[in-house]
């Protein structure tokens, strides 16, 4: 822990760049967190309708699928030894949690051959895009000098704290529900799972309610993520802007307040709501293949 309070310190008394890009322009704009979530396409890149630019959250994403498959193969493709290494207790624990605490308590045994490795993988990435976001990285749209060049700011940014990501990732899971739901009992049967034990008279006011809970389930799998993201990262910007932004007793306090925020969400948040993410997705396609589960 105290190595994590003083990485921590250590961010914020030493990113004043952090601060500066965001609250300050030519005319003094007031401090607004909010405008680190307003996505500048760096390629601009349009198929139709579709716009598929390149911006930061699209970097953070990409950089956070290479450091997932980086993970994975150092901690994983592993030679097992007489004398396990750390690097192999780790691997087995991650690997551990994503079958015993993930898989097998969402998934029918039969399914988890086939369905482990995406919610493992799940969880991982998403524990990667959430842990990178708190890394300060050269990814930012706004830029300072440095003997007469341009380079970005470092900046702090979570690309699951946008809705457009996280609504992609539930996206995949609920598609992946009902496309296995299917291929396992049938169209018609799984389409009847959905109706419970009820009078048929009900079925008018039953159908819509169990229909309209089945979009709600995308729903709230990508705006519990994002939420719970948007609302750190937003707490932490606030308090660093309140350093440079408001007189200098409260300098202490921001600190303070902005450190303890920071390790809260890299200690605790990162790591739950990856997991969540990934055990609901289990608890999903597990209840379509066997509805009665």
């Amino acid at each position: 822990m105290k190595r994590l309070l003083a990485i921590g310190m250590a961010l914020f008394l030493a990113l004043p760049a952090v601060a500066l890009a965001a609250g300050e322009t030519a005319e003094e704009e007031k401090f607004n967190p909010a405008s680190e979530w307003t996505l500048h396409p760096w390629i601009e890149i349009n198929i139709g309708p579709i716009d598929m630019s390149i911006n930061k959250a699209v970097a953070y994403l990409l950089l956070g699928a290479v450091v997932s498959c980086v993970i994975g193969i150092f901690l994983m493709r592993v030679k097992v030894g007489s004398e396990p290494t750390k690097r192999q207790a780790l691997g087995e624990t991650i690997y551990e949690v994503a079958q015993v605490q993930i898989a097998e308590q969402g998934l029918p045994t039969k399914a988890i051959g086939r369905w482990f490795p995406y919610v493992a993988s799940l969880m991982v990435f998403i524990w990667v895009v959430n842990m990178i976001g708190f890394i300060p990285l050269p990814l930012s749209d706004e830029k300072w000098k440095i003997f007469g060049v341009e380079v970005p700011t470092l900046a702090i940014f979570a690309a699951t704290s946008t809705l457009s990501v996280t609504l992609a990732l539930a996206f995949m899971t609920w598609m992946f529900t009902h496309i296995e739901g299917i291929r396992a009992n049938g169209l018609m049967k799984y389409l009847k799972s959905w109706i419970p034990d009820v009078p048929k008279a009900l079925y008018p006011l039953i159908i819509p309610l169990e229909i309209l809970g089945q979009f709600m389930r995308l729903i709230s799998l990508s705006v519990r993520l994002y939420a719970n993201m948007l609302a750190g990262h937003m707490l932490i910007l606030t308090f660093i802007g309140l350093i440079f932004l408001v007189t200098p007793w409260i300098f202490p306090f921001s600190v303070l307040l902005s450190t303890v925020f920071y390790l809260f969400e890299v200690v605790i948040v990162v790591s739950i709501q990856a997991y969540i993410f990934a055990a609901l997705s289990a608890i999903y396609i597990g209840s379509a293949i066997e509805p009665e589960h």
